[in-house]
């Protein structure tokens, strides 16, 4: 048996000089690297000489830029509001403000005792501390008793998403009991309120702590130890102060911070959440003239803050109200109205309005409204309700008639110098229809002097294409309201005047357009207007036709350092509208029959203003009703009246119109009608003419 034997296999014939060949090409590229790393090494050289010699100013600079944190300063006072003679209507006082400011590293539990430590040193009212912030308190100075209180269940329903953080918040501010509640000492009590102060609003705002009657030893004090109580600072800041006090108040406007519905669009403006912005009226219309101008810092060694550019004070507005005419306009009313309300029938009557206007600029030169109230000792005080001027429409009457009789004329249904028979109207269904009393055979401007209700039926029957009868039904064309409707608005009547504030009604429109209606409509009891659309149309009237933009600003003035006025920047031009689409021979004729409406023996107007003052103008009585038990159904009925006016009437330089809703119960037993309205239009006037006589 042969044995086979496993032998190893030997390279015998490995070629000689393997070694050599692999070393000569290692040292090849050893020499290639090293000269890849040379010329790397070369470029960082090159690019550090760039930057650390030759470049260096330049990244320096960029480093800084980059470095640098640009912070903004307080909110600067805002501008002043002037009345057109240079009187000062709102102005700043500086006053000394302790605030506190979060910081996300700060604990509640150093918030906490923060508070307790300042409480003996702020005179707060800590009366005003709730059951709610004592709640709180206590839940945030026992975080992991309360967390005990949370069920299991509502931790897994927690962890479901079934509840959120605030719902287990709220849950352990439910189960604070009563005794731990009654357990708090006067010091909690103080401590729980100032806590409230100091975490109330957005987190990481200054928070007001007090800015009322700051005395020097509580600002001091802060001021002195601010190291100490991380958080709490002072600063000088203002308010608004009203050297008129509360004449024209709520028309000038609040300021406070950004209110939360509005909150994105303020950001996105740059305003900051805290900063004090007009909040209505005119501090909101001028927001962007009033706004004062922030201090701009930046960071300096990360820590000192170099002033950029000074705040500055927003630039002063100057309004067209003459202040002292709006002072005497409030006391007329205030005067009018209570006497009023010891007249008969008036248990209904609230308020009246008053405006006095420029109708060749569109300036308004006064407006008020007061409302009564009880006095809460069987009498009566007065309220502002200015702002009823542009919200509060009414059923405004004959004033409209004007605007009624030159439809006629525009639609040929009637002529200049027209007659017509005065008689009650009367359609099938429907009561009578009449004028105040049967007048007879009148022309156009007899209609108007002696508002006849009539003259206008018959007027609007001819533009509605319809056959009159008497007791027969009355088919009209519809399209008659359009005709009036645009003519109407054409005057402002029924379309917002823009007048340069941020709330306006539009007043009431039906679409019901039954045959009776129209004649209501053109006698002024359908549609409803508010006082500034009927002084916008009386100023239409008063000037020729051009519908005029109704305004309270007069011009802008830059800020200066004192008290003067800087260089004015904007100037309000008078903004014409539209013009009313009619012949000046029309609108002349509406004009004479204004005319003589005040200065005709029999004329309705008469004693509505001072004949010495050569007035044109136009009564409106309508007839009304009023809510009485509160329960939204105008369930009694009332009487409104209107005046609108304007003198001289050959060169007029002022117009008035007052308003007085449901100045009188219609009571059958008394038929006894205030005269209201008219009071208030004839002193308002003659208060006007003495001041611009």
């Amino acid at each position: 048996m042969k044995i086979k034997q496993k032998v190893k296999s030997k390279k015998i014939n490995k070629p000689k000089g393997n070694y050599i060949v692999n070393l000569a090409t290692y040292n090849k590229r050893f020499i290639f690297l090293g000269t890849v790393l040379i010329i790397f090494f070369m470029i960082i050289s090159f690019r550090l000489y760039q930057v650390m010699l030759r470049e260096n100013s330049k990244y320096k600079e960029e480093l800084t830029t980059l470095a640098t944190q640009i912070v903004e300063g307080e909110s600067s006072p805002r501008g002043r509001i002037l009345d057109r003679n240079g009187k000062v209507l709102v102005d700043n006082k500086a006053v000394k403000t302790i605030y506190y400011n979060k910081d996300k590293d700060r604990t509640t539990e150093e918030e906490i005792a923060l508070a307790y430590k300042v409480i003996s040193h702020l005179n707060l009212d800590y009366d005003k501390v709730t059951e709610r912030s004592k709640r709180e308190f206590f839940v945030a100075k026992n975080s992991d008793k309360m967390n005990d209180r949370i069920k299991e269940s509502e931790w897994e329903k927690y962890v479901q998403r079934k509840l959120d953080s605030n719902d287990i918040y709220e849950l352990k501010i439910e189960r604070v009991t009563d005794e731990e509640l009654n357990s708090f000492s006067d010091e909690d009590n103080k401590a729980s309120y100032l806590f409230y102060l100091m975490n109330r609003g957005y987190s990481y705002d200054d928070k007001v702590i007090k800015n009322k009657n700051v005395t020097d030893e509580e600002y001091a004090y802060i001021a002195e130890n601010n190291e100490d109580l991380p958080g709490f600072n002072t600063k000088l800041d203002w308010e608004r102060v009203y050297p008129y006090g509360d004449t024209f108040r709520t028309i000038l406007g609040n300021i406070g911070t950004v209110p939360l519905e509005k909150k994105d669009e303020y950001l996105a403006k740059g305003y900051a959440l805290n900063d004090i912005v007009g909040t209505s009226y005119l501090e909101m219309q001028y927001e962007d003239y009033l706004k004062g101008t922030k201090a701009i810092y930046r960071t300096v060694n990360s820590h000192e803050l170099e002033l950029v550019s000074e705040g500055k004070r927003g630039n002063d507005i100057v309004l067209t109200i003459d202040i002292e005419l709006q002072q005497q306009l409030e006391a007329i009313l205030n005067e009018e109205i209570l006497a009023t309300k010891g007249q008969p029938n008036t248990e209904y009557y609230k308020r009246s309005y008053a405006i006095i206007q420029d109708p060749n600029t569109g300036e308004i030169l006064a407006m008020a409204g007061r409302q009564a109230v009880s006095d809460g000792n069987g009498g009566y005080k007065t309220i502002d309700c200015t702002t009823g001027i542009m919200t509060d429409p009414m059923t405004s009457g004959s004033v409209v008639k004007g605007a009624s009789m030159l439809v006629g004329y525009n639609t040929g249904a009637i002529t200049p110098g027209e007659y017509q028979v005065d008689e009650c109207i009367k359609i099938a269904g429907t009561p009578e229809k009449c004028s105040w009393r049967t007048l007879g055979r009148i022309n156009d401007i007899d209609a108007l002097a002696l508002s006849s209700n009539v003259y206008q039926f018959k007027t609007a029957m001819k533009v509605a294409g319809a056959t009159y009868q008497y007791n027969k039904p009355l088919v009209i064309n519809e399209n008659a309201f359009d005709i009036y409707r645009t003519t109407f608005k054409e005057f402002g009547l029924g379309v917002e005047t823009e007048i340069d504030l941020p709330v306006e009604s539009l007043g009431y429109t039906s679409s019901n357009k039954a045959p009776g209606l129209l004649l209501d409509f053109v006698m002024g009891q359908y549609d409803t207007y508010t006082p500034i659309q009927l002084s916008q149309y009386i100023s239409t009237i008063a000037n020729g036709g051009s519908r005029l933009q109704p305004h309270l600003l007069k011009e802008v003035h830059e800020a200066t350092d004192d008290e003067s006025l800087g260089e004015v920047i904007y100037s309000f031009e008078p903004n014409v509208l539209n013009t009313v689409n009619t012949k000046p021979e029309y609108l002349n004729r509406v004009k004479e029959g204004f005319y003589a409406v005040m200065n005709k023996s029999y004329g309705l107007g008469v004693g509505y203003i001072d004949d010495s003052h050569d007035p044109s103008g136009k009564t409106g009585t309508s007839q009304s009703a009023t809510d009485t038990n509160g329960d939204d159904i105008n369930d009694t009925d009332t009487i409104s009246t209107a005046f609108i006016g304007y003198a001289p009437t050959t060169s007029p330089k002022m117009s008035i119109t007052v308003t007085s809703p449901d100045s009188t119960w219609e009571n059958p037993r008394n038929s006894y009608t205030t005269l209201v309205t008219r009071r208030i239009s004839k002193r308002a006037s003659d208060v006007y003419f003495s001041l611009y006589p």
